[in-house]
């Protein structure tokens, strides 16, 4: 989350411990950010992981592989919609269409 010095702080908890966070991204985002990691913390716990910290640990890591997930899924459709792209540019220049450089 991006520090806004200026804005006022956001009240959230996570896995029973109050923070302030100031942001620039909003209250309603800023909270369902903490909650998300509120949550995975939690699941972490409920899997026999007693301490706070490591199960901090595994909600991080869980969170981690849902986003590099996330960007190997958006690399795999920039590339089927470029390669779209190109096939009808290609198709549309054996049509005698011409394209803009």
């Amino acid at each position: 989350m991006n520090s806004a010095d200026d804005s006022p702080p956001i009240g959230v908890t996570i896995f029973g411990d109050r923070y302030r966070i100031r942001t620039d991204r909003g209250d309603a985002h800023t909270r369902a950010c903490a909650k998300y990691v509120d949550d995975a913390i939690q699941r972490a716990h409920m899997t026999g992981v007693a301490e706070p910290h490591r199960a901090a640990i595994l909600a991080a890591l869980e969170i981690t592989d849902e986003l590099l997930q996330a960007r190997g899924e958006i690399e795999q459709l920039t590339a089927a919609v470029e390669a779209r792209v190109t096939g009808v540019t290609e198709r549309l220049e054996s049509l005698g269409g011409h394209t803009a450089p």
